[in-house]
């Protein structure tokens, strides 16, 4: 992005100039040109880093299926990255070793895209690759991969309809669409199309769809129209246009009754949801019901989120919104109801505001506040040129618009909004509960010779570019309060966070959940505002504040515009540093935290979460807790408003706090201004006090614990080892030991289980961050009949690599280059350059860390990385927690000898 763009339109909506006003000024320059097979390229040119965002849009989803063939566009989304006729191999691996970023595929029913951000040096090796998959895939497609894939799909599906709630949109999107409409099923399908899908199938569906005149390719970052006309013209002018496709008319299929079903699930709360069909993408009238979704719940100053949740507390959350699609589109509400009350009342309440709603429609102060948050979140989102940013912006414009800059359309549309024509919209499509086919000439479509030597693979990358991040500077408030800034004038915004030493860990000798309850509580009200106030206070100045808790740390960060920095600071550090913790708002909270503890119980992942720190770290450990920090369900009906002020004494404090600051400012200035509202701030008399992390020793043989649900389609295995601290001196040689392990896509664990096996969706190692002894944690959701076999599997992986098979050089230097060829992507954001800059000061790095982190990856020794993993993987001293159900699992566990087997509860406790 240009930096005067993104300026100009905030500096413009700051200053409370007009909404059109600030949306002329957010301008993406494009130039488009179309090859003569029909391939269509957008191409925008920016400079700021030195990485260009490729993006491949195919215009097919999976409203192109039939019934009895749903899933092929998703399936085949996967089939796209195992390899081409020139490239036998993941598509992911070359990818990796140039340092590529924002890097994936997705699947709706619209349409199916690829992208990636590369180093722009590494530019040609991106379209060798998308372009061998798109013209020279056939070949390498046999039934043994589809069956892997179609393996890996299935097992996807069965993780997303594991979890609570996973079943609900089969439900809603059968209901919402009638018989024949293409959005009656999920994208991903069903298990028994993807079962019958057959070689031919899936080929055909290619065939029909992935032809260059099917396609969109987008090229935004440090690339200009000449130099992209001639590499696409290179490696996709001889690939064929591909046949005529079909375009469905817009079918919204709107309703006049209202139908009514109930479904049961493994879930905590009760869940309503409600949905209209209403108008498609790019309609005016969907425009006007996106900023009525926004004013009915929206967020927190909506109108449902107002009354169910602060004023009622009937719910613990809601949601109003818009899934735009292209041949209609779906208003939904979703609302969890709090445990204890009764569903009736929550919908009596729903139905009063709907219908107040309808009655008179939106006030001017909720028309422009929701735009204002409309507009503030299209302008941040400009800031990346891949992911979600600028070329997905261009991608989505052409592919649905044939127009990159059809979001111009869109504000425009959403400034034009009136009261009156929201109010009339909602009237005309939420206030109750024909398939045309037009075939025009195709037009004549011709390929070029083919000039490239597909034989070799793919270009070879031999030069990278240089990073770019800014010098870290040190300063001090008057009351010793440490500042630290990476200077980053891309955006007019400035993030920063403050950051007191003791985390979840400094729930010892509190009530489990404290620090993380405290720290959600700061911006619930304060000695002279209260929570909406809070809230309103924040839209206003489209400043973004977040208090929270993680293991070592509790911290308050801030997200503000430039142009609104100074009464930005002042609501930021009456956070801070006034919290009321007024009874109404604890009790309030409490129970949404309630809530959210139950749900964690019976989510898989979280349950496992909860239940493996204190098995690895021991009962009284600081780390022995929940590692999602929100404690228990006793210790937090238990907490007092006098709890929270206790530990806001305790660590909020400014000497036991710095401030991490980056973006649009200079030392001086944020110095000064951070002066203005902390300088004064004076600590307690009583002494600070730090939790004393004690090194634990290591199990003197492994541990399984089984954990009951009782109909899991999945099991869920996460296993624990204890890991040297964050600050260890071979910190980097462990990281690349992990990532050999399990730490990407091509890892050993993911390669075994997903693309070997097919038995999960993804098999990974982790490791938290800590002050003290981190856990080494393997994870891996898995069909529940190859449980134990998967056990078996992640057992063999953690021996083999410190015996048959120790980490090779091939695999060490895949690890290091990725890590450093990516660099140059890494940090193109602001949030990016702060974190870089909050690890760097948590951890006593040196302030050049990012800038020599190149030479230190490069300067890893092989023989320094195997002694990592003979330091951390320890396979008799793993700790196993499985979630899953146990009548069918628990056999073949014991089966195992891992070691002693114990059935627990979800408190840990041993049931056998």
């Amino acid at each position: 992005m240009r930096k005067t763009l993104a300026f100009a339109a905030v500096a413009l909506f700051a200053a409370g100039r007009s909404f059109a006003a600030a949306a002329d000024a957010i301008d993406i320059p494009y130039e488009k040109f179309q090859l003569a097979n029909g391939l269509t390229v957008v191409v925008h040119e920016d400079r700021k880093a030195p990485v260009v965002a490729v993006g491949v849009w195919y215009h097919v989803g999976s409203k192109d299926e039939r019934p009895g063939k749903t899933g092929f566009a998703h399936l085949f989304e996967h089939l796209m990255f195992q390899g081409s006729e020139n490239h036998k191999d993941e598509f992911f691996k070359p990818l990796e070793l140039v340092g590529a970023t924002d890097s994936n595929g997705t699947t709706n029913p619209d349409r199916t895209n690829y992208y990636e951000t590369v180093p722009t040096t590494a530019l040609d090796m991106a379209l060798w690759l998308e372009s061998d998959r798109m013209g020279h895939l056939l070949g390498a497609i046999d039934q043994k991969l589809l069956d892997e894939q179609r393996g890996v799909v299935q097992n996807e599906k069965r993780q997303g309809d594991n979890e609570p709630y996973g079943l609900t949109y089969e439900h809603v999107f059968r209901a919402s669409y009638p018989e024949g409409h293409p959005y009656r099923w999920e994208t991903i399908g069903s298990m028994e199309d993807l079962n019958a899908a057959t070689l031919d199938d899936v080929k055909q569906w290619f065939r029909d769809y992935y032809g260059a005149a099917n396609t969109t390719l987008v090229l935004a970052g440090d690339i200009d129209v000449a130099t992209a006309k001639e590499k696409v013209q290179k490696y996709f002018g001889a690939i064929a246009s591909g046949p005529p496709v079909a375009r469905r008319e817009a079918w919204v299929a709107a309703r006049t009754e209202s139908t009514r079903d109930v479904m049961q699930d493994r879930v905590a709360q009760v869940r309503i949801l409600r949905h209209w069909n209403v108008p498609q993408r790019g309609t005016e009238d969907l425009t006007r019901l996106q900023l009525a979704a926004a004013v009915l719940g929206g967020g927190k100053t909506s109108r449902l989120y107002e009354r169910l949740i602060y004023r009622e507390q009937l719910a613990d959350s809601v949601s109003v919104g818009v899934d735009a699609m292209e041949l209609s589109s779906l208003f939904g509400l979703e609302v969890d109801v709090k445990a204890g009350v009764d569903p009736a009342r929550v919908e009596q309440v729903i139905a009063e505001e709907w219908q107040r709603f309808l009655d008179k429609g939106p006030t001017e102060d909720e028309l422009k506040r929701v735009k204002t948050s409309a507009l503030a979140g299209m302008v941040r989102s400009l800031e990346k040129v891949g992911g979600g940013g600028k070329a997905r912006v261009l991608a989505e414009g052409q592919v649905f618009n044939g127009d990159p800059a059809s979001y111009k359309k869109g504000l425009a549309r959403m400034d034009a909004a009136t009261l009156a024509d929201v109010h009339n919209a909602a009237k005309a499509w939420i206030a109750r509960g024909d398939y045309t086919l037009i075939v025009e000439p195709f037009p004549e479509f011709n390929t070029s010779a083919d000039t490239v030597d597909r034989s070799k693979g793919p270009p070879t990358v031999d030069r990278f570019p240089d990073l770019s991040f800014p010098a870290i500077e040190r300063g001090k408030l008057r009351n010793g309060i440490e500042v630290v800034l990476a200077r980053r004038s891309s955006l007019p915004v400035v993030q920063l966070s403050m950051q007191f030493d003791g985390g979840y860990a400094s729930d010892q000798g509190r009530k489990l959940g404290t620090a993380s309850f405290t720290m959600s509580m700061l911006d619930e009200g304060t000695k002279t505002l209260d929570t909406l106030q809070i809230a309103r206070r924040q839209e206003e100045l489209g400043v973004g504040i977040y208090a929270g808790a993680s293991l070592d740390v509790a911290a308050v960060s801030m997200n503000a515009l430039k142009a609104e920095l100074k009464p930005s600071l002042a609501l930021y550090a009456d956070i801070v540093r006034n919290p009321a913790f007024g009874a109404k708002d604890m009790e309030r909270v409490r129970g949404l935290w309630l809530s959210s503890i139950a749900q964690e119980r019976t989510q898989p992942t979280s349950i496992a979460m909860r239940l493996l720190p204190p098995l690895v770290y021991g009962q009284g450990h600081p780390y022995a807790i929940p590692l999602t920090g929100t404690g228990t369900l006793e210790s937090v009906k238990a907490l007092t408003a006098q709890d929270l002020a206790d530990y806001h004494r305790d660590f909020i404090r400014p000497d036991n706090a710095r401030i991490l600051v980056a973006g649009d400012t200079t030392l001086a200035e944020i110095t000064r201004e951070l002066d203005a509202v902390f300088g004064d701030w004076k600590a307690p008399s009583a002494p600070l006090r730090k939790p004393e992390i004690a090194q634990v020793a290591p199990p003197a043989k492994p541990r399984v614990f089984l954990m009951d649900r009782p109909g899991a389609q999945q099991s869920l295995i996460l296993a624990g080892a204890l890991a040297p601290s964050s600050r260890a001196p071979n910190y980097l040689e462990i990281s690349t030991m992990n990532t050999v392990l399990g730490g990407n896509f091509t890892s050993r664990l993911n390669m075994n289980l997903r693309e070997d096996k097919h038995w999960a969706y993804g098999a990974y190692s982790l490791l938290q961050a800590a002050e003290g002894q981190r856990m080494l944690m393997l994870y891996a959701p898995v069909q529940t009949d190859k449980t134990a076999e998967s056990v078996a599997e992640l057992v063999k992986e953690v021996r083999e690599i410190n015996g048959a098979r120790p980490i090779t050089r091939e695999e060490i230097e895949r690890v290091r280059s990725n890590e450093v060829r990516e660099l140059p992507g890494r940090f193109e954001t602001i949030g990016a350059v702060l974190g870089a800059v909050i690890d760097i000061v948590r951890y006593n790095r040196p302030d050049d860390y990012v800038q020599t982190y190149k030479a230190r990856v490069e300067g890893q020794k092989d023989d320094a990385i195997r002694a990592a993993a003979r330091e951390v993987i320890k396979p008799d001293g793993m700790t196993w927690v499985v979630v899953g159900d146990v009548a069918k699992i628990e056999a073949g566990m014991r089966a195992l000898n891992l070691g002693e087997v114990k059935v627990v509860d979800a408190d840990g406790k041993p049931l056998r």
